[in-house]
C-alpha cells in the first residue's frame, strides 16, 4: 500500500472579492518538492483552504507530499519471505526434530 507524507512548506491568504490566494513561500527546503521531465523542472505542491482562518488571519496552507515505504508488507513480500524462510532450517530447529527421535 502507498502513502504520502505531507510536508508544510507555507501559507496564504485569500484575497478579497477574488478567486486569487496569495501564498509566500520560502526558497530553502524547496528542493524535495522539485521534479524533472523531460529536461525541465517543475516545483509541484498543494494548495488546500484552512477551516478556519489562523491567528495571522491566512486562509490556505501549501504543502508537498512524498511517498513514504509501507512498513506492512504486500501480499507478495510476505509470500517471498515465507518462501525463503521455509527453504533453510535453523540449527535449534533440526536439533529439536533430532530430539523427537523414539530411541
Amino acid at each position: 500500500m502507498t502513502t504520502f507524507e505531507k510536508h508544510y512548506i507555507g501559507k496564504g491568504t485569500q484575497v478579497e472579492n477574488l478567486d486569487i490566494i496569495k501564498i509566500v513561500l520560502p526558497l530553502e527546503g524547496l528542493e524535495e518538492a522539485v521534479f524533472e521531465k523531460n529536461g525541465v523542472k517543475y516545483l509541484s505542491f498543494e494548495l488546500a483552504k484552512l477551516r478556519q482562518e489562523d491567528k495571522f488571519g491566512r486562509t490556505h496552507t501549501c504543502y508537498y507530499q512524498t511517498k513514504v515505504s509501507s512498513a506492512i508488507p504486500t501480499q507478495d513480500e510476505a509470500a517471498e519471505k515465507q518462501k525463503k524462510s521455509g527453504k533453510k532450517k535453523s540449527k535449534k530447529q533440526t536439533a529439536d526434530t533430532e530430539d523427537d527421535l523414539p530411541f
